[in-house]
């Protein structure tokens, strides 16, 4: 097998597309289990040369301030501030040109690897607004307003990472910018990480100590991630992230994770420990950072801090928040080691505080109580593995309708093409169904496939996350941007007849709940169905399985 050849799966693909859900399912999962996605390791080595050319870039952008400096004496500008500011500000720039999150083959995305500014600039291309029918910024498909604000972001932001010594005339455009982009299109807003990027942003323009903001800002990632996990489904999500690790290939390792492979893929009591484990280092990495400068040595939470990240980036999780998890490690080193005398107290600006207090608190609890109505990513539920998810179906050629959509990327198979043969891009893909039902929220697809379509071998299955990079130009685990909205965005340039397209929408389960809501759509006559599914009954089952054991 060649460098760029990914692993076969132990089963023939093209057979395999013949057989009904179960049995493919059945078959994926296991392979899922001992192989991963099957990722060919030439592209495990790219993620790692494009988060060192982003590591390179911010050194580049800061080499054009005096008081900092180049590459032979990073040792000694590497903590200041103005050093932490343009990693935030170039961070911003990276993700939102689609660099970063959700690019490239893991989160299947072959060619271009890149959506973000190939979509974002071109007119005519889907986007979804917070208001569709708001005049100049409504509409569902990309004006020269939304074009003109996109570019003018970008300006702005090469704007801060040239100047010698920006201030606030520099971060306030910025600052500015985004949110009108976000009323423009959602998607653009989500893909540069404004609830890290944004809300650091404006303590640069607005806290008395900006230092005092960011740290607010990364205590509360760090936290509610922590907190997202407090469930049954993170379990699931440490089994299929170390299947698919780049140094966890062993058969010996990944069989302990599950209880019976391959009869139970239910997770193992190890893994579940080892979930739970990773869930408590969440917690104890900001608390480790509160109590430093009440005693506890500064390098305990610099250690637990590097323990958590240098786990999830050395397991390249599906989705690849490389260079986000670099930021993030690199903020407690230039925010709290530091810093360490700098208190939360000093923020400065009572409004900005009770910003801070919304965006930091009150929006991720709301978030974990109410996630159908709140952007996973503001609510800061990351890799918790309870999210909003879509499975989109496709009868026949159908899918050939979405060449009437304005986009940089033809429809998965055709990118694959490019690559390989029929066989090895079914294998592949066939690992994205997977993937989506060895998660505790994917067991539900066995109940709703059957009531969505009526024969699975009829239609070309294809998870929403793929369809939102396809269509949008940017996906990175947000269910909400492949729902209802989309659809109907995709209804109305591309006009499949009914039972073209059916869809299947799963929400997250609430914080306090027990159940998961679920919608099945057809693009043509609308909703077919809806109910709830207890997460009780689906611990109790298999990917494949329509009835418990």
């Amino acid at each position: 097998m060649g460098l760029l050849d990914p692993t076969p799966p132990p089963y023939a693909p093209l057979d395999w597309l013949t057989q009904p859900f179960a049995e493919r399912a059945r078959s994926a999962c296991a392979a899922w289990a001992m192989q991963g996605y099957g990722t060919p390791p030439a592209v495990f080595a790219l993620y790692a040369l494009k988060a060192a050319l982003y590591v390179y870039g911010w050194i580049l952008f800061c080499g054009m301030s005096p008081s900092l400096g180049g590459p032979s004496s990073i040792a000694s500008w590497w903590l200041e501030p103005l050093a932490f500011q343009k990693a935030i500000v170039w961070s911003l720039l990276f993700e939102v040109l689609g660099l970063g999150c959700g690019s490239g083959p893991l989160s299947g995305r072959y060619f271009p690897p890149i959506g973000g500014v190939l979509y974002f600039l071109r007119p005519g291309a889907t986007k979804l607004p917070l208001f569709p029918r708001l005049p100049l910024l409504g509409g569902t498909t990309r004006g020269a307003a939304d074009v003109l604000l996109y570019a003018a972001l970008l300006v702005g932001c090469v704007r801060v990472l040239i100047a010698p010594a920006p201030g606030v005339a520099h971060f306030l455009p910025i600052a500015a910018l985004l949110p009108l982009l976000g009323v423009a299109d959602k998607t653009v807003f989500l893909a540069a990480r404004s609830e890290h990027y944004w809300v650091t942003i404006l303590c640069f323009v607005f806290a008395g100590n900006w230092i005092a903001g960011a740290k607010a800002v990364q205590l509360a990632l760090w936290f509610w991630a922590g907190f997202s996990k407090l469930n049954h489904h993170f379990p699931t999500v440490a089994c299929v992230m170390t299947s698919n690790g780049p140094f966890t290939r062993f058969g010996w390792l990944r069989r302990r994770l599950y209880r019976d492979y391959p009869v139970d893929l239910r997770p193992s009591r190890g893994a579940t420990i080892m979930a739970h484990a990773g869930t408590t280092l969440e917690f104890a990495v900001p608390l480790a950072f509160v109590l430093t400068p009440l005693g506890t040595p500064p390098v305990v939470a610099i250690v637990l801090m590097l323990l958590l990240h240098g786990y999830i980036t050395s397991n390249v999780p599906m989705g690849v928040p490389i260079e986000w998890n670099v930021m993030v490690v690199y903020g407690g080193f230039a925010l709290f080691w530091a810093h360490p005398d700098v208190s939360l107290a000093s923020i400065g600006s009572p409004p900005l505080a009770a910003f801070l207090l919304f965006m930091l608190v009150a929006l991720p609890l709301l978030g974990n109580v109410l996630p159908g109505r709140i952007s996973f990513l503001l609510a800061m539920r990351y890799y918790a593995g309870n999210w909003a998810y879509s499975v989109w179906l496709f009868r026949g050629e159908a899918h050939r309708k979405l060449d009437r959509l304005k986009t940089s990327s033809r429809w998965v198979h055709e990118q694959l093409a490019r690559f390989y043969d029929r066989s090895a891009s079914v294998g592949l893909l066939s690992k994205v169904m997977a993937f989506r039902l060895m998660h505790l929220h994917g067991r539900s697809l066995a109940l709703l496939v059957p009531k969505a379509v009526d024969r699975l071998q009829d239609y070309e299955w294809l998870d929403g996350e793929l369809v939102a990079g396809l269509v949008l130009g940017w996906n990175f685990g947000e269910g909400h941007l492949h729902q209802e909205q989309l659809l109907e965005a995709v209804q109305a340039q591309c006009g499949f007849t009914e039972g073209e397209l059916r869809c299947i929408f799963v929400e997250a389960q609430p914080l306090g709940g027990s159940t998961l809501d679920y919608r099945l759509v057809d693009a043509k006559t609308g909703p077919i169905a809806a109910g709830t599914l207890p997460v009780a009954e689906l611990r109790s089952r298999q990917p494949w399985e329509s009835a418990a054991s």
